[in-house]
């Protein structure tokens, strides 16, 4: 297991350490080849991508952790830079805690020994879904609070029925 976490990681530093070479050596060839895909919010996508990859090659899951979160801010990021709405921190905060749980959840498919973090991770990403929804529909004023939520609690109440069938209780 050891050489393969030796091997993963060194294959990927190399792969790293190539790509950046390109980069410098023919800067008008990757402005041409990525255009806008090389901005600064799809670096840290990158990098989170980057812990992802090296946690399905090693078979580390808990690398999947800050991959997530890295790679899931990134992606807000790269958001808010495309449409300029920055002010909506004010809302989508929520999706940290739940990128957390993303990264668990992936964390027990790659590593068998965190089974166990399948479903907090799930847990944590229904709650951070709800919380953003609601925040969502406080802030912004555009949207109609009339529809979301009873739309949160119909997911909500799937939630619970997919827990109840599909998950097994530590109690019984």
């Amino acid at each position: 297991m050891k050489n393969r976490r030796n091997t993963a990681g060194g294959v990927l530093v190399i792969l790293l350490g190539l790509f950046l070479l390109a980069w410098q050596v023919m800067p008008d060839r990757f402005s041409a080849l990525f255009g806008e895909w090389l901005s600064w919010p799809m670096i840290i996508i990158g990098v989170g991508l980057f812990f992802i990859l090296a946690a399905a090659l090693s078979g580390v899951g808990p690398l999947t952790i800050p991959g997530c979160i890295v790679g899931g801010i990134g992606f807000i990021l790269a958001w808010q830079n495309a449409t300029g709405n920055w002010e909506s921190w004010a809302y989508i905060w929520p999706l940290i805690p739940g990128f957390v749980g993303l990264g668990l959840f992936l964390s027990s498919l790659f590593d068998p020994e965190s089974r166990a973090l399948r479903s907090v991770g799930l847990s944590m990403m229904m709650i951070a879904a709800l919380v953003l929804i609601a925040f969502w529909t406080f802030f912004d004023y555009n949207l109609n609070a009339g529809i979301i939520w009873p739309v949160v609690l119909i997911i909500l109440g799937l939630y619970m029925l997919f827990r109840a069938l599909f998950v097994k209780s530590k109690w019984g």
